[in-house]
């Protein structure tokens, strides 16, 4: 478990919390839904993932007395206020859906309930957690999702943002289907395979090319994989990988790989595939590296490349792409103090979703997804049903046909500040990916132009919202 300090927080959720405080209201009770605006990537669904450190740093949110100090020479707090600190813990409710599920825009990933002050402070710690989580499991569920039945390592670590970024990055890509890592930090504390090769160093360091390999062969006789592009992949890397290969076969051992950093990966590991089956070594796998993202491996597999194992690293650590970057998860009010609550703006994409909500997911009797809804809390919606776009109160959607099945997707994982829900197996939570990934409507994984899943808002919860904004215009 990730220990997080209780000031993990941006300094304006602690001045909030101490003007709840002055108020007098800080114990109103609240809700809040945290949820995206857009899919990233200019893709059509993202994968949920962050939230088993999101409810670690609920379960045990503390202030310490150096935290205490700390605040108290701000001079920006009063005593009494500070002494509140001392006993502020959280005790709320949350409900979410687990790890590894397809979610989707204006879906309510999580919801808080507690205390104003409670689910108020917390927001940016779970924002942080879940946005960059999400963003990376995403990105990992596209990166094998272009790769296929091949392989795929997470290579990140060196340009994760910060030594926290690149823990969070194993686990979030192991979520989204890369089941290894170079990160042995990750190894240790996540359980997570580790795997590498060497470096280009490890050849220069060597009088040639051939001594160097021949000195890793020794070194590491059962995992052995040269990097083969030093100098030149065709003309000097290739060949001494052979030489060493049938060195290794007289000695009763077997190369286990070669890897390629750098050129077009397509057309060089085609010609690498072809000189090691000339040679009698059909099983030496081809691993490429060199900042890749689906994009290029799709382009790779369409142009008949034959890599056998693509190990991912900036590109998916720092979630690089259109649409990459943040997620722009979001953290709003929705009810309090017994009354629905709606923010409006200019732009009405931030029209927010008012009150208490279930979230439905509609199933095809073969098991694939049909559409989501988001209901009332008191509502269950049936067959028959008109149902409507989420971001325009006065567009009348599609109604629910007969043939589907309801599940409520989320539960209750955390009741007076204590998890009850504890889903922290990583390969549980990766084959879910996979299950639901599968489940999509066809053409929700084209990287291009992909299908748009169907996400919809009741009647009842319609006419909440489109009430509420008339009083509020008013």
């Amino acid at each position: 478990m990730q220990t997080y300090s209780p000031l993990f927080s941006d300094f304006y959720q602690l001045t909030m919390l101490a003007g709840y405080f002055a108020e007098g209201i800080h114990e109103t009770p609240a809700t809040f839904d945290l949820y995206f605006r857009k899919p990233p990537f200019q893709g059509s669904y993202a994968v949920f993932a962050g939230l088993k450190p999101a409810l670690d740093f609920l379960e045990n949110l503390q202030f310490g007395d150096d935290d205490i100090a700390y605040l108290r020479g701000l001079n920006e707090f009063t005593p009494e206020f500070l002494d509140f600190l001392k006993h502020f813990r959280f005790r709320g409710k949350v409900t979410a859906m687990p790890e590894g599920t397809c979610v989707f825009p204006r879906e309510p990933l999580v919801t808080v309930e507690g205390t104003l002050a409670e689910t108020q402070y917390v927001e940016t710690a779970l924002l942080n957690c879940i946005n960059f989580q999400t963003l990376v499991a995403t990105k990992a569920a596209r990166v094998t999702t272009a790769a296929g039945r091949k392989s795929v390592l997470e290579f990140g670590l060196r340009r994760a943002q910060g030594p926290d970024g690149g823990l969070s990055v194993a686990r979030a890509a192991y979520i989204g289907g890369i089941r290894s890592t170079s990160n042995i930090w990750a190894g240790k504390d996540l359980n997570i395979p580790v795997k590498g090769t060497h470096a280009h160093s490890w050849v220069m360091s060597f009088p040639d090319e051939l001594t160097a390999f021949r000195a890793y062969a020794r070194c590491f006789p059962k995992n052995c994989i040269l990097l083969i592009d030093t100098y030149d992949t065709l003309q000097s890397g290739l060949p001494n990988a052979i030489t060493v290969a049938r060195e290794m076969r007289e000695r009763g051992e077997k190369l286990l790989g070669i890897r390629i950093d750098s050129g077009d990966l397509a057309y060089l590991s085609k010609e690498v595939r072809k000189a090691f089956d000339a040679a009698g070594f059909p099983d030496v796998l081809i691993t490429a590296s060199s900042d890749l993202d689906e994009y290029v491996i799709d382009s790779v597999n369409r142009e008949g490349g034959c890599v056998d194992i693509w190990g991912v690293g900036t590109r998916l650590a720092t979630c690089a792409g259109e649409g990459g970057g943040a997620l722009g998860g979001v953290y709003k009010l929705a009810w309090c103090n017994g009354l629905p609550k709606l923010k409006i703006t200019n732009d009405p994409s931030k029209l927010t979703l008012p009150d208490r909500k279930k979230l439905w997911r509609l199933i095809n009797p073969d098991g694939s997804f049909f559409m989501d809804v988001i209901s009332l809390e008191r509502e269950v919606p049936q067959p028959g049903d008109r149902v409507f776009d989420p971001t325009a109160p006065l567009l009348r959607s599609r109604i629910i046909p007969d043939n589907v099945r309801f599940e409520s997707i989320r539960h209750t994982v955390m009741e007076n500040g204590s998890i009850v829900r504890d889903e922290s197996d990583l390969a549980c939570l990766a084959d879910r990916c996979v299950s639901q990934l599968e489940r999509l409507p066809e053409g929700s994984l084209r990287l291009l132009n992909p299908h748009l899943y169907k996400v919809a808002i009741t009647a009842g919860l319609n006419d909440l919202r489109t009430r509420l904004l008339r009083e509020l215009q008013q």
